[in-house]
C-alpha cells in the first residue's frame, strides 16, 4: 500500500432492503406544477417562499378518491402539509387556517402553529385554483381532529 492512500474494506452489512416497485400516481406532476405556479410559489398559510419545502397537498386526499385538480390542492409548507395530511390543521368555510386542539393535546408542542391560526389562507392567483368547498368540507369531516 502507497503512504497516504486508504484501503476501501469491504463489509457484508446490509445497507438497503429489496427493491419495491412503486406505482406512480398519474398526473402528480402537473399538479403540481398547477398549484405551485397558482399559488406563485408562496405557502398558503405561512407566504414561505423556498421552493423546495413547498408542498402540492391534495385538500380531498387522492388516496380516499380526490383528484389531482388545482381545485383540490393549496401549496403548503412540508410541516404544514403534513399536519394538514394527519388532521392537526385544515381551512374553515371562510377560508381560515385552523389548528386543532389536539396538537397541543398529543404533543404538548404546537406553538408555532397556533401563531397561524385564524389567519386568512393565501387565494391562488386563479379563480379555477380556488380551493373547492366541496374538498375543504371533506377535508374537515373527514382528516380533521377538531
Amino acid at each position: 500500500m502507497q503512504a497516504g492512500r486508504s484501503t476501501i474494506i469491504e463489509t457484508d452489512v446490509v445497507r438497503y432492503g429489496n427493491p419495491t416497485l412503486i406505482k406512480p400516481r398519474l398526473g402528480q406532476g402537473a399538479f403540481r406544477l398547477s398549484v405551485t405556479d397558482s399559488y406563485e410559489r408562496r405557502c398558503a398559510v405561512s407566504g414561505e417562499k423556498t421552493l423546495p419545502i413547498l408542498d402540492a397537498a391534495h385538500i380531498h386526499s387522492f388516496h380516499a378518491g380526490g383528484d389531482h385538480d388545482p381545485s383540490n390542492g393549496l401549496l403548503l409548507r412540508t410541516d404544514i402539509h403534513r399536519l394538514f395530511d394527519l388532521g392537526y390543521v385544515t381551512v374553515s368555510p371562510d377560508k381560515r387556517f385552523e389548528v386543532s386542539h389536539r396538537l397541543k393535546d398529543d404533543f404538548d408542542n404546537g406553538r408555532h402553529y397556533y401563531d397561524f391560526h385564524g389567519t386568512w389562507v393565501r387565494p391562488p392567483r386563479s379563480i379555477e385554483a380556488l380551493p373547492s368547498a366541496e374538498a375543504l368540507a371533506w377535508h374537515r369531516e373527514n382528516r380533521y381532529l377538531g
